[in-house]
């Protein structure tokens, strides 16, 4: 069924009722900060770009303040293949040498951030981008990576990958009070103004941290957090997805995500979900009615 025909199958009363559902959603989150992990499908289906950029102006519009932070991971790797250059992991993160730190901040800093922020504004939001190097405001130091089952200080150098030091939440805070929505490329600046590239759950999940976020919503390419059947777990403690580390369940590119939701959880967001970036509005759905498109990672 395509979209125009499913719209068509909706009566106004129905569509009026629709709306009329969201109002204790809408109140109880108004003037709330929600920070969105944008990545996966969501970015790259021309379709589902479009569904995203509306439903962030149209939370902007109903008095929620949604903080973008986008990732670029296809991208990213196919300006690599061009140039010949194959992307590498280690536990989830992107080894990153001095070229590849190259096209990284021109990818995230420029293409994709711009699009997105295009995007939005199309839509009728007031989008401003951004990366870490603009004021200083996320702040990074090298990261050195302990190796799986190694003796502590047994360390994996994976290049110019930074672990934050701090974030300062003033520019974020003045361009929301401005009405403009944030959306932020996960680029950090170290000390000597060395550039970093921070894997972008990581970043999200910190600045709902420092923001005092309501929400930390991270869009996947999966429907969630999976048990070992392929059942989707919701309703999750951080003692749960603990166990569910431990015993291998969750491992590879999620755990960067998980440990963002874990930290999120711990330390002052609300709640934290990982939803269905493939799923036509899956910011509506999971924050404006009772219809959850993935997991939800509750703060105890």
């Amino acid at each position: 069924m395509t979209q125009s025909r499913a719209q068509q199958d909706v009566t106004p009363a129905r569509k009026a009722e629709i709306l009329a559902e969201a109002l204790p959603y809408i109140k109880r989150f108004f003037d709330k900060t929600i920070v969105i992990k944008y990545g996966g499908n969501a970015m790259t289906d021309p379709h589902l770009k479009d569904c995203f950029a509306r439903d962030v102006v149209l939370l902007k519009l109903v008095g929620l303040n949604p903080v973008v932070v986008h990732g670029g991971g296809p991208q990213i790797e196919n300006l690599l293949t061009r140039m010949g250059k194959k992307g590498e992991f280690i536990q989830g993160m992107r080894v990153t040498d001095a070229e590849t730190m190259e096209v990284v901040e021109m990818v995230l800093g420029g293409q994709v951030n711009k699009e997105i922020v295009n995007l939005i504004n199309k839509h009728g939001g007031k989008a401003v981008g951004l990366t870490g190097k603009d004021a200083g405001f996320i702040r990074a130091k090298k990261l050195m990576m302990q190796k799986h089952g190694a003796p502590v200080g047994d360390l994996i150098d994976v290049g110019q990958v930074g672990e934050i030091t701090g974030i300062d939440p003033s520019l974020i805070s003045f361009l929301d009070k401005g009405d403009f929505i944030p959306v932020i490329a996960p680029i950090g600046v170290g000390e000597e103004g060395e550039t970093y590239n921070i894997n972008a759950d990581v970043v999200a999940g910190k600045l709902a941290e420092i923001l005092h976020a309501e929400k930390l919503m991270l869009l996947t390419n999966t429907p969630g957090v999976l048990d070992k059947a392929g059942n989707l777990l919701t309703g999750l403690t951080p003692r749960q997805i603990d166990d569910l580390v431990a015993d291998g369940t969750l491992s590879g590119g999620m755990l960067p995500k998980i440990g963002s939701a874990l930290d999120a959880a711990r330390n002052g967001v609300k709640s934290v979900h990982i939803i269905d970036g493939r799923v036509e509005h899956c910011l509506l759905l999971e924050i404006l009615t009772d219809h959850g498109v993935g997991t939800m990672i509750k703060s105890k």
